[in-house]
């Protein structure tokens, strides 16, 4: 099959286009590389902005003021110019409804190229969209990444990235993908929450992730246990950050002799995963239900990951409470409970070590996963 992914997110696009690569498949990959962690595309969308401190502060004042984000025209040239060559594939998949970061008119009247010059479409969510951000702020529908917004609307600042998903000019763009698209897949279980009664929800594929890339070192604790927290100053406020790091500060008092405390801001992402590789825990997430790429990597690794582990993840997978992964939550005590139980007892990290590394061989294996693509894809 020649397949188009179309976007990339915590390079689960690059890790299913190698699995799709090793069963025999044809794939194109088109991105902006995600920001800061510039993954791998071979069509990549660059902003000269994005490379230049004086138009980034230029184009952050037009944002503000005006509502012009200069970038999107940017991807959107780069996309237009590309349209040719993105023709007569089996599948095209985008990776969210913003995929190539145009406004909405743009990419309504890219997509709409993109999708008439090609055979299936499908849409990934593996993160924020129109249907999501609407589950997410029912908080009866139990937290999520907006909980900080619901419990204090004066945030609305720092969530406006997520808020521009339900207003009416991505409504349009919303309802312009939903009509077009041959079936929808889900990465976790915080998306499929919210998908589980679309009509065209196709289900849940585990994020794959490509373990040959990824070296893993068998846990093996000799002296002070390594504590790793990487923050991206975009998204901390709903990774709750400040629950790790209030937490972090109890445990360097009381246990100064016995753990070694390191966080990091806003690293690329190959620096990122180089400047945990010597961590025993590390700090990923608190208000979600399942894993993110970050987490899923640093488990196959060996390390024990705070995270997304909640009953219906427990469920889901059929394992017991502690076994893989430690359950974040936004509690403090809680968190500090969590890591004085693994600091006095440094035998349940090697444990969890072992069993973490061995989930993702079951569950994430990048080659399995793209099986499951396949399949979704021919059966929709």
């Amino acid at each position: 099959m020649r397949i188009l992914l179309i976007g990339e997110y915590s390079r689960l696009h690059n890790s299913l286009k190698e699995g799709l690569v090793a069963l025999g498949h044809q794939v194109t990959l088109v991105s902006s590389g995600d920001g800061l962690k510039q993954f791998e595309s071979d069509h990549l969308l660059i902003s000269k902005i994005k490379q230049n401190k004086g138009l980034k502060f230029l184009n952050n004042i037009s944002i503000r003021l005006f509502n012009k984000d200069f970038r999107q025209d940017q991807y959107a040239k780069q996309f237009k110019k590309l349209l040719p060559k993105l023709k007569n594939y089996d599948v095209v998949q985008l990776i969210n409804e913003d995929a190539i970061g145009t406004t909405t008119k743009q990419s309504i009247k890219l997509f709409s190229k993109l999708f008439r010059q090609n055979s299936k479409i499908f849409l990934l969510s593996c993160g924020e969209d129109y249907t999501t951000i609407n589950y997410f702020l029912n908080p009866k529908n139990g937290y999520s990444v907006l909980t900080p917004y619901l419990n204090n609307k004066k945030l609305s600042g720092q969530f406006s990235f997520s808020l521009k998903y339900i207003t009416k000019d991505y409504k349009k763009l919303h309802d312009f993908i939903s009509k077009n698209v041959n079936g929808i897949i889900c990465s976790d279980l915080d998306y499929h929450r919210a998908f589980k009664n679309n009509p065209k929800y196709l289900g849940l594929i585990p994020n794959p992730v490509n373990t040959s890339l990824l070296d893993h070192q068998p846990t093996n604790i000799e002296n002070n246990i390594h504590i790793f927290h990487g923050i991206n100053s975009t998204s901390s406020i709903k990774k709750g950050a400040d629950y790790f790091n209030k937490a972090l500060a109890i445990i360097k008092t009381k246990y100064p002799n016995k753990v070694t405390i390191t966080s990091t801001t806003d690293l690329p992402y190959k620096d990122y995963i180089k400047s945990y590789n010597q961590a025993h825990i590390i700090l990923d997430q608190v208000y979600s239900y399942d894993q993110g790429y970050n987490a899923l990597e640093a488990m196959y690794k060996g390390k024990v990951v705070f995270t997304g582990a909640e009953k219906e993840w427990l469920s889901l997978y059929n394992l017991e409470e502690n076994t893989v992964a430690i359950n974040a939550l936004p509690d403090v005590d809680y968190l500090v409970k969590k890591l004085e139980w693994l600091i006095n007892n440094p035998k349940q990290i090697e444990t969890i070590s072992v069993n973490a590394k061995a989930f993702i061989d079951t569950h994430h294996n990048y080659k399995n996963s793209a099986e499951q693509y396949l399949k979704a894809w021919n059966n929709s």
